[in-house]
Order: C-alpha cells, then structure tokens, then sequence
C-alpha cells in the first residue's frame, strides 16, 4: 500500500533570534556581590533552614560544575555541593531586570514573544533598526544588554523558532550560534534523539527500540510510521529533523491574573462543601497557571450569595506560589477570616494576580560555526 504523500513546505525567509539570559537569577545576584561569583552559588533557600524542603531555581555555573541544576531539590544539591552559596530569590529584583532587557528588546522590534523572565523570541525579518543581517542585530542586542544592566546573554540565530531555540543552547555562557537553511539537516542529523523538543523521558526508550537514537535515525523513518507510532509528535518530528517549524513568533499581552470561578445551581450550605470546592477551584487554578507559566503573590477569593451580595477578599504574599496546596491554604485562610455559610454560598472563585513567568533553564549543543546568515 503506497503511503499518503503530502508536499513539504519550509519558509526560510524569516529571521528569528532567541535570547536566553546566562544563569540569570544567579548572574544578577553575582553583578550586585561580586564576590559570590568565586563561589558555587545556589539560588534557593539552605536546606537547614526549610527542613530539606524546597528547590533550586538556578546555579551559577560553578555550581552546576557538581551537577546542581533547576528544578532539582535544595537538599540533594547541598550533598553535592556543601560549601556551595545558598541566597534566596529576590523576584522583584529579577524581575525589574526583565524588564529593562524587554525594553532593549523593543528598540529593535516589538514582534517579541516572551518565553519565561529570562528568554524571548524576536522576529527581526522587518527590524526598527533597518538592519538586514539579523546576526548583526543579535550582536547589537548583546551589546546593549551588556550595557544597561551588565548581563551577558546567549542568542540563537535562525529562520524559526524551534531552530533558533536549539542555537541559543550551543554556545553559553556569552554565545552566539546561527544556523543558516543550509546548515539545518546536517546539525539536526547529529543530535542526539532526545534533544528534540516533545521528545521525553518515557519517549526515548521507545525510539530506541526501533533503532532511533539521532536525527539521521529519524530522518530515515517515514512520515507515516511516525504518525502511526507516535501521533501528532510524530507528524511534527518528521517535519521538525528536516528544519521544518512553521510556527510564527507570537505577540501576546502579558497574563494579569489567572482565576476559576463556579456558580452553583444548589446553594453551598455547610463549611465541608465550601472547603471541597475551593480544594478543586485551587487545583484548576494550579493547571491554568501551569499552563501559561506563570506564578504569583497576590490571592483573591470571591464569594457571592444567594442574596446576590458580593465580598472579595485578598491577600498578597512575599513569596511567589503556584501549587494547589498553597492556593487552597491561603484561600481557606480568606474564608475563615470572611466567609459565613448562614446565606448559603452560590457562587465560588480564587484567582492569582501579582503574576510573574516562572524561570526554566536549558539544554547545551553543539557549537556550530557562525555563518553569513
């Protein structure tokens, strides 16, 4: 039976940059007290001081010399590490730094599409600047960076996001990587298979199974033993191994708040039903931050009555919270301090406002040679 062929398309003619600031919580902490820069440095509270809870956020890359990284937990990154620097996050701090690099970002275009607090995407096809060499621009924006606020940064250079993301990734801390139409297949075909974006943990087993451990083992697959043995990844890895990322730099107004509300058609009458509800509300609040990737401090439960009256309640932390579990506490808090079950409850809502993006870090390739693109 002859395979379903659909004709490939690769628009090469945009020019995308992605910038990805070096270590960025820790690069800040170490511009204002350089002497932490001699040291491993862990942006996370010690261990000793939260019973072994919490997590790291980011390490100075002495730190991650011992294998520290975000995401992994304070206590297993003080095993690996005991004379390593502890410091709180300062998110205010970091924050208004974001801030001052987005606006570099707009004196050379306003097509930007923030990724997290330290990362973007700039379509620079049609710049501010007139500039033709979108190199030159991440040159410049470097430089800039530089400048203001004495932060290096990574850039990715390509002709889309997926590609450009991968190049930011090749050269850090301080790099610039471009990966011109001709360059692309050649350096998809010598990664290894789980660099590709959507390709996880629990995927690579899998892939290694059917002898896939590169992009040249990928690129060799058809398109519809992807499709049928992966699915929609699948479709998109076939296109991705050949350079083929069609999705275009996305302006968006950033999130104020992200909130769940319900109205219910029997009226809420006792303290366990309230509870139960605010428990779930506060669940989908998790997904719907985790969704757009943000956090917050400021919590605002809403209650209405069947008399139809109205009371909204918040309360702003000094800590940024995204978990069910915190949502639920702080919203059973604002309950027990206003809330009153007499009236019965019709409608229930919790919303997280004060929004900031959450921090990720990234994945380092192999360096390709900076080319005339």
């Amino acid at each position: 039976m002859a395979e379903l062929y659909f004709p490939l398309k690769n628009d090469t003619s945009r020019k995308i940059i992605h910038i990805d600031m070096d270590a960025f919580f820790a690069s800040v902490e170490e511009r204002d007290d350089p002497e932490l820069a001699k040291h491993p440095l862990v942006i996370a509270r010690h261990p000793s001081d939260t019973g072994g809870k919490g997590v790291v956020t980011t390490a100075n890359y002495k730190a991650r010399q011992y294998g520290i990284h975000s995401a992994m937990s304070a206590q297993k990154a003080y095993e690996l590490c005991p004379q390593a620097v502890f410091k709180p996050g300062n998110h205010e701090k970091y924050n208004a730094v974001s801030k001052e690099v987005r606006e570099i970002f707009h004196r050379y275009t306003d097509v930007i599409e923030p990724v997290s607090i330290d990362e973007a995407y700039l379509d620079v096809t049609v710049n501010k600047k007139g500039i033709r060499s979108a190199i030159k621009v991440a040159r410049m924006i470097q430089r800039d960076i530089w400048d203001a606020v004495q932060l290096t940064c990574s850039a990715g250079v390509s002709y889309n996001k997926f590609l450009a993301k991968l190049a930011s990734d090749n050269h850090k801390p301080r790099g610039i990587t471009v990966i011109s139409p001709e360059e692309a297949v050649d350096f998809l075909k010598q990664l290894p298979i789980e660099k590709f974006h959507g390709v996880g943990k629990k995927t690579v087993p899998k892939m290694n199974e059917m002898g896939i451990f590169t992009g040249a083992d990928l690129y060799e697959k058809s398109e519809m033993f992807l499709i049928q043995e992966f699915g929609k990844m699948g479709y998109s890895l076939y296109r991705k191994v050949r350079g083929i990322h069609d999705s275009s730099v996305s302006v968006t107004r950033e999130r104020k708040s992200v909130g769940k509300e319900h109205t219910y058609g029997r009226a809420l009458t006792t303290e366990e039903e309230v509870l139960a509800q605010l428990r779930q509300l506060a669940e989908k609040v998790e997904g719907a931050l985790r969704r757009v990737q943000r956090h917050g401090k400021t919590v605002v439960v809403k209650i209405r009555y069947t008399d139809y009256t109205t009371v909204t309640k918040r309360v702003t932390l000094p800590y940024y919270i995204v978990k069910k579990e915190e949502l639920f506490s702080q919203a059973r808090l604002i309950w027990e301090d206003v809330g009153g079950i007499e009236k019965g409850i019709r409608l229930l809502g919790i919303t997280l406002t004060n929004l900031d993006p959450m921090a990720y870090e990234n994945i380092v390739l192999p360096l390709w040679e900076d080319r005339t693109y």
